[in-house]
């Protein structure tokens, strides 16, 4: 039975949203930017603004304005020493930017590399292009390491511990596959899933599971494990499938389904989230919950305005949801 996800907070805001992050504790945070008159801009780039919002009653903290504005890239997250973390584009180029979670006060900024996508950890943040992978230190906001091959395009990015998991494409084949890179050094530790995907849809990783929505599930599967219900070699769809996060190509999946949802486009409309071990599927307004490691059904959820979202994301229980003049946050099951 479909249940609806009960609403703790709701807050209309004055400003579009374009990122948000939300952590285990603490404030979340919103970043967004006011449209120009006319929706005209001379620069690439629209100043940008960042707010925190209590995560138990929505009340606004405080609201800044950002050296990150809105355009290509973005990332968010919480520090180590009670500060925001944003990166992304700026007048001036791409920059990381660090704020006291109190008050929103700049404790500091530094330039870095453009980039599509970044995680960030109190550690460490991820950054990727489609030929580059880069590791900034997050309080000191240099660079670390970065990774790069010939030919090779990078897509998707997940951490698991000392773990980063890269969704790329291998030249020589024109298939995609899984590789893992070591946090600290950059360093390539091995193989995870061979390139045989003509496209993987998605991936998330919690302790023990890593979850690739691929469109090919025998290519992911040793052959004692392909399944009967439909699929062939080098077929389409859109299927499931968990696999242990230390493990190597030719693994034994930990479980794997077709994916619920019944129209499989090229960019079909299915996302993952993991959070306490458990395995969050989106489509529309309607969240599929899986345990991680079995892929037991756990039930699903209808969770208001997500099939209008902008971003979202869940932690401990909280799942926030950030239309574009809208924010709320929902309770779900732990």
């Amino acid at each position: 039975m479909t249940r609806t996800a009960r609403r703790r907070w709701t807050r209309d805001l004055e400003t579009l949203v374009d990122g948000i992050a939300i952590a285990d504790s603490g404030p979340v945070l919103l970043h967004g930017y006011d449209d120009p008159a006319g929706g005209k801009w001379v620069d690439d780039v629209i100043p940008g603004k960042l707010a925190a919002l209590d995560r138990h009653s929505g009340d606004i903290l405080w609201i800044s304005p950002c050296e990150v504005g809105y355009g290509r890239g973005f990332g968010a997250g919480l520090g180590p020493e009670k500060d925001a973390v944003v990166l992304g584009p700026s007048a001036q180029g791409h920059r990381i930017v660090r704020m006291a979670l109190d008050t929103g006060e700049l404790i500091g900024v530094s330039e870095i590399e453009p980039f599509d996508e970044a995680l960030v950890f109190d550690d460490l943040c991820v950054c990727v292009t489609p030929s580059r992978i880069f590791g900034v230190q997050t309080s000191a906001m240099v660079e670390l390491w970065a990774f790069q091959r010939e030919g090779y395009r990078f897509h998707q990015i997940c951490r698991q511990g000392e773990d980063l998991f890269v969704v790329y494409t291998d030249p020589r084949m024109s298939r995609q596959g899984v590789f893992c890179l070591d946090v600290e050094s950059g360093e390539i530790r091995r193989e995870v899933l061979e390139a045989k995907q003509k496209v993987i849809y998605g991936m998330a990783s919690q302790p023990g599971s890593l979850v690739l929505l691929v469109s090919d599930v025998l290519a992911a599967l040793p052959e004692e494990q392909w399944p009967d219900y439909g699929s062939a070699p080098g077929g389409g769809g859109l299927n499931i499938v968990a696999i242990r996060p230390d493990g190597e190509v030719g693994q034994p999946a930990l479980w794997y389904e077709q994916a619920p949802i019944d129209e499989v486009d090229e960019y079909p409309d299915l996302h993952i989230w993991m959070d306490s071990g458990k395995l969050y599927m989106v489509h529309e307004a309607l969240v599929d919950v899986r345990d991680a490691l079995s892929g037991r059904d756990l039930g699903e959820l209808t969770i208001p305005g997500l099939d209008e979202r902008v971003a979202w994301g869940i932690s401990q229980g909280a799942a926030l949801v950030a239309e574009e003049e809208r924010v709320s946050i929902f309770e779900i099951p732990v």
